[in-house]
């Protein structure tokens, strides 16, 4: 999660949302994300989803059975879809996102069981330095947005 916030840092650095994606598959790390969309104007390039490209060219698959994503918050839909969809064996977030968040606070799409993969869930790691990485970044734009 260390890296990931460190992902985050450096999308926040480039005036991005800061988010930072991680994905682990046997102790190395396969794939990085920060959120790309202001940089590339590309509604995907959400951190988790450049994470996935990442780690799925790496390996050489789009299946990244026993693999884990940490990310520093909770999946929105696209994302978290593109987990089960990959085949991602776990999901560790930082912090819950209220108003986008689908893997507990909107929705549950990671265990939707008509869903034919389900993902281990971990919530909460660093998630105070998750949540204080978003909130000084909004806190910035809406002081320069004055």
């Amino acid at each position: 999660m260390k890296i990931a916030l460190e992902e985050a840092a450096e999308a926040a650095a480039k005036d991005e949302v800061p988010v930072g994606a991680v994905v682990e598959l046997n102790g190395q790390i396969i794939g990085r994300g920060r959120n790309l969309r202001e940089t590339t104007g590309d509604p995907t390039a959400h951190a988790e989803i450049v994470a996935l490209r990442e780690a799925s060219r790496k390996m050489g698959t789009w299946r990244l059975e026993g693999a884990a994503m940490f990310v520093t918050l909770e999946p929105c839909a696209m994302c978290a879809g593109a987990l089960v969809l990959a085949r991602v064996r776990r999901l560790v977030f930082g912090t819950r996102d209220p108003k986008a968040g689908a893997a507990v606070s909107l929705m549950n799409i990671v265990h939707d069981e008509r869903l034919n993969h389900r993902l281990e869930l971990k919530e909460g790691i660093l998630g105070k330095a998750c949540q204080d990485i978003l909130q000084e970044f909004f806190r910035k734009k809406r002081r320069s947005n004055r």
